[in-house]
């Protein structure tokens, strides 16, 4: 009997043991933490290209060059049209490809669903959904003219997608379920209504007719006063009614026609997502092409996951357990403050690659507590060790014990520097960080050339105690002043140390001074330059 206790303790152990290894989310202060292994995970990414995960052959030799770049995860999509090219007989080949050559350079994978829509479009949807009209209907434009774009309104659709996406997710767990190569997934790819905000057709318009839903109207009542201002300013349009058809709680306009498709493509993604999680929990998310140039509903993808929809996302598809902006228009800085909000963590699965880059990485881990960074199109370079990304990610990576032991505990902040704003400020602690552009100073190397083609610069900066503190980043000058200030007060620099970071433990390389430190005025980093700097201020 002892024998048979002991066997079935045992055993609730490693199940337990097995069910805590898959990756999932835990606060730490005001940010969310990606756990993996049971450690916090900063996600220094970046994404392929669409068609790369494709060629088996080509990424033998992709993932050894993002190793090469000091990528730690990789962002890959997998297609619904390869995975299921006849209905109900599934082939993932190219899964298994992806896990297997993420191992061997011990990467992560975020992978990508492409299912329904991709950038709007349904173009990854198999041969056998897009052929039969009848069964698997697409949007219907107000002329009645179709849209090769899947309908929310059809349970067809939806039925076919989430019978895929489980049976991924299936098979994922069973080839990965202990390795955890795979830590997050990412369902459908910037969804959204294009060339109009919303769908036609008697069915979608018979749905626009119908009363909201209560369960959008009670997360509007529970949240009146913290909506996102868009929301807030269309229902107060009808005195905030709690009772009425779209027009009637939201206006008559093309917005309204924007929160009804929002509404119903968040439904239908949060079924996908809830299934998947039921059959392998891995954190979720959705990616949205974000509606810049002042364009109006219809010309972005409408109704997906804006920044101004974002409440319509959150009532709608509760599985989904973050929301993350695609960020290639400016500004940058903008976009990262509307997606890090409501305890919605900051990551950021798109951006434009190139050698600014780099600098962008430090401001959002340092200023926003970023879980993770990832440009698209990665694997095109030629020179993967000579790419600025590459110096980034590896301060980043040595920092990264430190800076997830401090998230969400106000203990960092970031600076990002470009032609338009080349000076910036800010507090940590009891110290004011005055941070300029190292090309201000006049004798740095291409301070003569016009601002427009100065390079973006950034840093990120840790308190460690009451005085001392880490910066990390490039092209960077950083005067401190006590932030209470009086006529006999200044900050000195105590010292200042260039080092690295081993295994979490600080290594002090040259101590800087004199020239280095412009006779102790300031903190410097040149442009060009990536560097780890610690240093200790006292009062005088």
């Amino acid at each position: 009997m002892k024998i048979k206790i002991f066997i079935i303790l045992l055993l609730f152990t490693w199940s337990n043991i097995f069910a805590q290894s898959i990756p999932y989310l835990k606060k730490q202060g005001t940010a969310t933490q990606l756990i993996v292994n049971e450690k916090p995970y900063l996600i220094l990414g970046g994404e392929l290209g669409n068609s790369v995960a494709a060629d088996t052959i080509k990424l033998k030799t992709v993932f050894p060059q993002l190793k090469a770049m000091n990528l730690n995860t990789v962002l890959a999509p997998v297609y619904w049209e390869l995975i299921e090219p006849k209905e109900d007989t599934f082939d993932f080949a190219l899964v298994d490809v992806l896990i297997r050559e993420a191992r061997k350079e011990n990467l992560k994978l975020v992978l990508l669903w492409f299912g329904s829509w991709k950038n709007s479009m349904s173009c990854y949807a198999p041969s056998w959904i897009k052929t039969d009209r009848k069964r698997f209907p697409y949007v219907e434009k107000s002329d009645g003219k179709p849209v090769e774009i899947m309908t929310v309104f059809s349970e067809e659709n939806l039925k076919a997608d989430k019978k895929a996406y489980i049976a991924l997710m299936q098979h994922i767990k069973n080839i990965d379920g202990k390795e955890n190569t795979v830590i997050i997934m990412q369902v459908e790819n910037e969804i959204g209504m294009i060339p109009e905000a919303r769908e036609y057709g008697k069915i979608t318009d018979k749905y626009f007719k119908n009363n909201v839903p209560s369960e959008l109207i009670n997360y509007m009542k529970t949240n009146r006063e913290d909506l996102q201002p868009h929301l807030s300013e269309k229902w107060a349009s009808s005195g905030y009614a709690e009772k009425g058809n779209w027009e009637t709680l939201f206006g008559n306009d093309t917005y309204t026609d924007e929160i009804f498709q929002a509404w119903y493509f968040a439904r239908y993604v949060n079924e996908i997502a809830q299934a998947g999680k039921s059959v392998y929990n891995l954190p979720v998310f959705v990616n949205a092409a974000l509606n810049t140039r002042d364009r109006k509903p219809g010309a972005y993808p409408s109704g997906g996951p804006l920044a101004h929809l974002l409440d319509i996302w959150r009532a709608g598809a509760p599985s989904i357990d973050f929301i993350s902006p695609d960020i290639y228009d400016p500004p940058f800085d903008y976009w990262c403050r509307q997606y890090a909000a409501k305890e919605n963590p900051l990551f950021i699965p798109e951006t434009l690659r190139g050698n600014h880059t780099a600098a962008r990485a430090f401001y959002a881990f340092g200023e926003y507590d970023a879980m993770g960074f990832c440009p698209f199109a990665i694997e095109l370079t030629d020179n993967p060790s000579e790419e600025s990304l590459q110096k980034s990610y590896e301060l980043l990576d040595q920092l990264s014990p430190l800076l997830t032991s401090v998230q969400g505990e106000n203990e960092t902040k970031g600076c990002w520097l470009h032609s338009e704003n080349l000076r910036d400020t800010v507090e940590l602690g009891d110290y004011i960080f005055y941070i300029s552009h190292d090309y201000t100073l006049g004798w740095s190397p291409g301070s003569k050339d016009a601002k427009e083609n100065w390079p973006e610069t950034g840093a990120l900066i840790i308190r460690l105690t009451d005085n001392e503190f880490i910066v990390a980043g490039t092209g960077v000058v950083i005067r401190p002043e006590p932030k209470k200030q009086s006529e006999k007060s200044a900050a000195g620099i105590l010292s200042c140390d260039r080092g690295k970071f081993e295994n979490g433990i600080w290594i002090p390389i040259q101590r800087l001074n004199g020239d280095e430190t412009h006779q102790g005025r300031h903190i410097r980093i040149p442009a060009g330059d990536f560097d780890i700097q610690r240093f200790s201020l006292y009062k005088y």
